[in-house]
């Protein structure tokens, strides 16, 4: 028996485990059904989600394992 996959923080030089996604698309050239997702550990939840946001990026923070909705 193999053990789960762990997700590490899509954080540069972070290797924490993940506790959040961040579904997220850029609207000038993703369409709507293309959805990017980063990982994020607790430290850096905030610092990849104010990043998007300062773009005016669509994105949604879910639980690590949540049900996706459509991002908006």
């Amino acid at each position: 028996m193999s053990a789960p996959a762990r997700h590490t923080c899509s954080r540069a030089g972070c290797r924490a485990p993940a506790t959040s996604a961040i579904e997220w698309r850029n609207p000038r050239i993703h369409a709507g059904d293309r959805v990017k997702v980063w990982l994020a550990c607790d430290e850096h939840v905030a610092v990849l989600r104010d990043f998007l946001a300062a773009r005016a990026f669509p994105l949604e923070v879910k639980a690590l394992g949540a049900p996706a909705d459509p991002v908006r």
